[in-house]
């Protein structure tokens, strides 16, 4: 009987090779993905510190005014008009209004760096190389540029320093009116590393107020710090923030910017075809209490109601301080836009969350239930309302996912 060899098997190369590859692959996807979230963070950074900069320019400058409201809001217009010519989107009165509330919000010291830096837009000190004498006249011409821009850097990356969250973070913080909530909300997200995502579903979920009225707080803050599978935000979709690709003049798929000026647009067509009784009267328009400005998105006039309408679109889920800014609104259109004969002004909410639409009327102190009956009958019903919201934001996104494919077949 003979005895079995043993034999070594021999790894082909073929197997050797495609083991090798999974390892090359795997690091440069890790390396690309790093070096992806590490541009974007970048970016992100100086693109927080410019607009916080930017805020600080429109303040000092109204403060300069003879007259703050009127001049404040002129500035804005014609700000947005000049720098959506030169720049593109990103820069709407909206966007540059929270730029304004972003830097009164976060008032900050001067950094030690921005002291010994030189003000943006002063001379820095020339080079060695300029001091040389070389190509004096070039160097002239070439320094009053380089030095401003270095001192703009200088300054961007120190105010930098101040700002650990992304652009997105705080536009999401501003819309939190409790500024122990907001300090709360920003606090937390520093601590625990939260995405912006996981910020934002904390704040629609009343975490500060749900943690205020628990008995064990703790538990809750430890509760809180735990994220979600749909709180993590990929590399690319680092990469392509709405809020980076304005800032650097790109453009990919709908910003939520674009996606609510498509909805109001389409809605002011819509309510006014529903019937004879719609009458456009303002788009975005502004209202000022105290030192801080508002914007309604649409108002209408009822002519069957003699009443306004106000309309306001939220893209995320519907909260108590949307309803209570909603009879902010109404308050004030019933004490300066109302005349003597008009009855209270209605507002309508609309909540235009991905896969849900919801509407509601705040009816809540009208002088009296008639009243409030004959506007349930007389206004759209709620149903008709979301699913208008729910097909329009559906085309509008189809349009975007065709583009993009056009985009892709193109390269």
């Amino acid at each position: 009987m003979r005895a079995k060899s043993n034999k070594v098997k021999l790894v082909k190369p073929v197997e050797r090779i495609a083991a090798d590859y999974d390892e090359v692959l795997t690091g440069v996807v890790e390396l690309l993905d790093a070096a992806r979230r590490a541009s974007a963070r970048a970016v992100n950074s100086l693109m927080t510190a410019t607009y916080w900069e930017t805020g600080r320019r429109i303040v000092e400058s109204e403060q300069r005014g003879e007259k703050r409201a009127h001049y404040g809001e002129e500035l804005i217009v014609r700000l947005s008009v000049d720098l959506t010519k030169r720049f593109g989107r990103g820069y709407s009165e909206r966007y540059l209004e929270q730029m304004r509330l972003f830097y009164l919000t976060w008032r900050i010291p001067q950094t030690p760096s921005a002291k010994s830096a030189a003000a943006v837009g002063s001379p820095i000190p020339q080079t060695v190389f300029a001091e040389s004498g070389h190509s004096l006249a070039i160097q002239e011409k070439q320094d009053a540029r380089t030095a401003r821009h270095l001192g703009i850097l200088s300054k961007l990356r120190s105010l930098a320093e101040c700002f650990p969250l992304p652009w997105s973070a705080y536009v999401r913080l501003l819309s939190v009116r409790n500024s122990r909530a907001r300090d709360f909300y920003e606090m937390e997200a520093l601590r625990g590393g939260w995405s912006v995502r996981q910020l934002g579903r904390q704040i629609g979920t009343q975490f500060y107020e749900r943690t205020a009225l628990s008995r064990n707080k703790e538990a809750m803050l430890i509760k809180g710090q735990k994220s979600k599978p749909t709180d993590a935000i990929s590399a690319d979709e680092e990469i392509k923030d709405p809020f980076l690709l304005e800032f650097l003049g790109l453009k990919d798929e709908y910003s939520e910017g674009e996606l609510e000026e498509a909805l109001i647009r389409h809605l002011e067509t819509f309510l006014v075809e529903l019937g004879g009784d719609f009458t456009f009267v303002a788009r975005q328009r502004r209202l000022r209490i105290d030192d801080r400005w508002y914007r309604v998105d649409l108002v209408f006039f009822h002519r069957a109601l003699r009443c306004l309408v106000i309309l306001d679109l939220k893209l995320d889920e519907l909260t108590p301080a949307d309803i209570g800014q909603m009879h902010l609104y109404c308050n004030y259109a019933r004490a300066h836009w109302t005349r003597p004969d008009e009855n209270p002004p209605v507002g309508i909410i609309l909540c235009a969350k991905r896969g849900e639409a919801l509407a509601r009327y705040s009816l809540d102190g009208l002088p009296n239930k008639m009243l409030v009956r004959e506007y349930l009958t007389s206004l759209p019903e709620e149903t008709a309302l979301a699913a208008e919201v729910a097909r329009t934001r559906e085309l509008l996104e189809h349009r975007a996912e065709i583009r993009r494919a056009v985009r892709r077949s193109r390269r």
